[in-house]
């Protein structure tokens, strides 16, 4: 089964494809999804390539093989939100990507790794508490060696309280899923059940201090009824 993006990306492709005899630049590819930069399409294609969708044709400059389309394209393509009426007699296509002629070996020993698709659960504050979200936004895929035993989601930084941690505005955070907390953890924290904040977390006495790493923001201390440890912090992803 293909995310909404593997799918808008394969449909995108074939659309073109179909229209114009070659397919868009990967450029073109990142503008029609909405997306910051051309390493969320390389991982979009690997994703497409992992499942069969697509084959990437050796020796070949910047060339992609169309092998099959799910049964939702194959009932009629979709551009723009107005299905066409399919082609009959599918075959493959070679088409035009950003690819060089060989692939680093680095490269192809990422493209072997097992990968996890998480949900993303909504934008995290790194900063002042900002409204707890828990509806599923979008997936994303994570290596399955960043994960340990249990559940795991991810978030979406915003604000830069935790910089000084290495935690950017606009990162992904993968979260295991856990009551409870070490000192020195940085976890997700839902204060009177109601904001959601990343800090890294402090038991003093009978209280909860949770400490910004970025000295622009001062610590804030709840009483231990106040907060409950929601996840902790096993991994980080960033788009550049």
């Amino acid at each position: 089964m293909l995310t909404k993006k593997q799918l808008d990306l394969l449909n995108f492709i074939h659309t073109r494809v179909q229209r114009d005899g070659v397919s868009p630049s990967f450029e073109e590819m990142k503008e029609a999804l909405d997306l910051r930069s051309k390493s969320g399409i390389h991982r979009l294609i690997t994703a497409l390539e992992e499942r069969g969708f697509i084959r990437r044709m050796a020796h070949r400059a910047r060339a992609l093989e169309i092998v099959k389309l799910p049964d939702a394209m194959m009932g009629g393509a979709m551009m723009g939100g107005t299905p066409k009426a399919p082609r009959a007699g599918f075959a493959p296509k070679v088409i035009d990507g950003d690819r060089p002629d060989r692939i680093p070996a680095a490269a192809q020993a990422v493209s072997s790794i097992a990968a996890v698709e998480l949900n993303v659960m909504g934008r995290i504050a790194a900063g002042v508490p900002i409204a707890a979200i828990s509806e599923v936004s979008h997936s994303v895929a994570v290596p399955q060696s960043m994960l340990g035993r249990g559940e795991h989601y991810a978030l979406e930084v915003r604000g830069d309280s935790m910089i000084e941690a290495g935690i950017n505005d606009g990162d992904v955070v993968v979260i295991r899923e856990t009551t409870s907390a070490d000192n020195g953890d940085i976890v997700v924290a839902l204060v009177d059940d109601q904001e959601a904040t990343l800090k890294r977390f402090r038991r003093v006495g009978t209280s909860i201090a949770l400490e910004a790493a970025n000295p622009a923001y001062e610590t804030r201390v709840y009483r231990d009824d106040q907060v409950k440890v929601q996840g902790k912090l096993v991994g980080l992803i960033r788009t550049y």
